[in-house]
């Protein structure tokens, strides 16, 4: 196994067997741009695979990409020198306990999830025990747009030595942070505060707006206000993005209450944004804003009727949801 990262080792990276963590939409697209760049060999896992309704869309994309599955996430991580972890924020933590007993001594252990300070640092202290290099990476913006050249800062005392590895890896904006364990995703995890914040007050403004109908009069104090944001194209990027993610956004709102606390401070805004992204997360898996489009994006690119069907499966309406 190849696990130099200076110098020659930079480039040898493209040999290397890299292993995702999760195939979900971060998942499949690195897995796209790794095989595409001519990555040797790319394998991933994700417990949906156990789950016979949804593993047949994994399966596919899978075979289409060249991208061999994982039997487990223990026999992934056995499998690689790079293992990329990209689950969900409730199971960041528990994933690299559970493939640490695994890895390959000095395999790398690239942590991508959107955790607190504080589990970053219990993962990497299971990971360098068995004899891995752990290296947390803070994603600072959403992955789609930019897919492998999303900017992420990398930290740990194994970051600055993996960085010349994951730029010949493609990651042409991962860049070394800090050599000190949790002060990366603590940035993150800060500036998720206001971004994923802005998203459930948006939902929550817009909608309640839209109840009153006084929808137009809001947005266009807001312009006047904030004239450098459009209003109306950022509300229905908002909705999207909640109504597809809101799970995961959640989970992650969940873990920034988290880091808030740990700096001793009561998580108010942190706690009510993840209840209103579980909020809308619960409405979509029941159907309320009708059926997943082709791309897998929100249902309508217009937020008022999003707004409109959210405001008719509320309480209001008579319907139950999960704020009854």
């Amino acid at each position: 196994m190849s696990t130099e990262a200076n110098g020659e080792g930079a480039g040898a990276a493209r040999g290397w067997r890299v292993g995702l963590l999760g195939y979900g939409e971060v998942g499949r697209i690195l897995g796209e741009d790794l095989r595409r760049l001519g990555v040797a060999r790319v394998l991933a896992w994700d417990r949906k695979l156990d789950q016979p309704a949804q593993a047949q869309p994994l399966r596919e994309h899978a075979a289409a990409g060249g991208v061999a599955l994982a039997q487990s996430a223990e026999a992934l991580a056995g499998d690689c020198d790079l293992l990329i972890s990209a689950v969900t924020a409730s199971q960041a933590l528990a994933v690299a306990r559970q493939c640490a007993g695994a890895l390959r001594a000095g395999a790398w252990f690239l942590d991508l999830n959107s955790a607190s300070p504080r589990a970053k640092s219990q993962a990497a202290e299971a990971i360098d025990a068995a004899g891995g290099r752990y290296v947390e990476a803070a994603v600072m913006t959403s992955v789609p747009p930019y897919r492998s050249q999303v900017p992420m800062l990398l930290g740990g005392a194994h970051a600055r030595e993996i960085e010349p590895a994951l730029r010949a890896l493609g990651f042409s904006k991962a860049r070394f942070g800090d050599s000190r364990l949790g002060v990366v995703s603590a940035t993150k995890m800060c500036r998720s505060v206001m971004i994923k914040g802005l998203e459930a007050m948006v939902i929550e403004s817009f909608s309640a707006a839209r109840a009153y109908g006084v929808e137009d009069a809001v947005l266009a104090s807001l312009a006047e206000t904030f004239p450098g944001i459009d209003w109306e194209r950022q509300g229905a990027y908002f909705f999207q993005r909640v109504i597809e993610h809101g799970r995961r956004r959640s989970e992650e709102m969940r873990e920034v209450a988290r880091t808030v606390e740990e700096a001793g401070l009561t998580p108010w805004s942190a706690a009510g944004s993840a209840e209103r992204q579980a909020w809308v997360a619960d409405l979509a898996d029941r159907g309320v804003f009708g059926q997943r489009g082709a791309a897998g994006f929100a249902r309508s690119p217009d937020w008022r009727t999003e707004a409109d069907r959210l405001l008719g499966a509320s309480p209001r309406s008579g319907a139950a949801t999960a704020e009854d």
